[in-house]
């Protein structure tokens, strides 16, 4: 099945994100290993979208999407809590008292 948005083809889900967004994800989320002048940059351009009137409903559509992955991927979010060591009694042998 193909996806397309705005007349453009989506082959992956980042790709189906960032058309469906009108924004490249990275802008929001970075990339691994950015400098902290490029992190600056990429925060100052992220403020710039978000002041444009064309965006303003863009926070919205972000918790949308958001929702949307949740709703159509449950398995994505099912964590199983990992067991927890037993605790060490205060009063054994060697422990402070």
């Amino acid at each position: 099945m193909k996806c397309i948005v705005a007349g453009h083809q989506a082959v992956t889900e980042a790709e189906f994100a960032e058309l469906a967004l009108g924004t490249p994800v990275e802008l929001w989320l970075g990339v691994e290993g950015e400098s902290d002048e490029e992190r600056a940059a990429r925060l100052d351009a992220a403020r710039d979208i978000l002041a444009d009137p064309d965006y303003c409903n863009l926070p919205d559509d972000l918790v949308r999407l958001a929702a949307r992955v949740v709703e159509e991927h449950p398995d994505l979010f099912n964590v199983v809590p990992l067991a927890r060591p037993a605790r060490r009694r205060a009063g054994r042998k060697g422990a402070a008292a």
